[in-house]
């Protein structure tokens, strides 16, 4: 696609591995814009079922690039609105991943810290590799994480996260699966093909029925209990109208594969 990110496809699935390794894939101005397009396309192609978020070198992400940051401390308003944009963009990014229609996993190694750890959190699944370290570290250069925090705390729980946020501390792979941060742990020799399992696992159910579970989960989250039930209720009734939904519960019956138009 580009210098810094790469778009990889094996069959229903995308790769994109952000491949930035001189500054640990920071989520510079450049990287967020690269990986917003390569979702902003990706939405609207059928044809991809799930979505893989990796990357090249020694760490999945290391945050916000430092030097590009302080670098704006020359502008005028002394870096201002640069920061501001920024932090608009990357939280835009990290919207868009649960906004997709395709389910998003990331796949991480190394480290994920400050806005790499909001990436991790912000996917709908996550696979680790052994070894791999996590933290919201800014407090430790005296800029607490407010920005990853948001996508943080909808991830773990909320003390867990506090703690995190104001020690700086790093967690490691094991301890971020107990806390819900992701979803598997493997040997880092498995990790690309435990990634790839998971998702082609998503891919290969019914599309339609995928997405729209993927747009209920997230509309669900954070309402009151009788507020969810009346939001997803309706969902599941769009979900049994289908054809291939009808289709697939018959199959069932029957004992035999369904036969999915989609």
């Amino acid at each position: 696609m580009n210098g810094i990110l790469r778009r990889e496809s094996d069959g229903a699935v995308v790769r994109l591995v952000m491949d930035s390794p001189g500054n640990f894939n920071a989520l510079s101005r450049e990287m967020i814009a690269a990986l917003r397009a390569a979702l902003d396309d990706i939405a609207g192609d059928d044809a991809v079922r799930a979505v893989i978020i990796a990357a090249e070198g020694r760490a999945f992400c290391a945050g916000h690039d430092l030097r590009q940051m302080q670098a704006s401390r020359a502008d005028a308003d002394g870096g201002r609105a640069a920061y501001g944009a920024l932090f608009d963009d990357c939280a835009a990014l990290t919207q868009a991943i649960p906004a997709l229609p395709q389910p998003v996993i990331a796949q991480v190694h190394g480290i994920a810290t400050a806005a790499g750890c909001q990436m991790v959190a912000a996917c709908d699944m996550a696979v680790a590799a052994q070894g791999t370290r996590f933290g919201v570290n800014g407090v430790t250069i005296g800029l607490f994480c407010t920005t990853p925090m948001v996508a943080l705390t909808r991830a773990i729980p909320p003390k867990a996260a506090f703690e995190m946020l104001t020690t700086g501390d790093f967690i490691d792979a094991q301890r971020a699966r107990d806390l819900g941060l992701v979803n598997r742990v493997v040997p880092a020799a498995d990790l690309a093909q435990a990634a790839m399992d998971l998702a082609q696992s998503v891919a290969a159910k019914l599309p339609a029925a995928v997405r729209i579970g993927k747009r209920a989960f997230h509309a669900q989250r954070g309402l009151a209990l009788a507020d969810a039930y009346a939001t997803a209720g309706p969902v599941m009734c769009e979900n049994m109208m289908l054809p291939d939904t009808d289709e697939g519960i018959a199959a069932f019956l029957e004992k035999r594969p369904p036969s999915w138009a989609g």
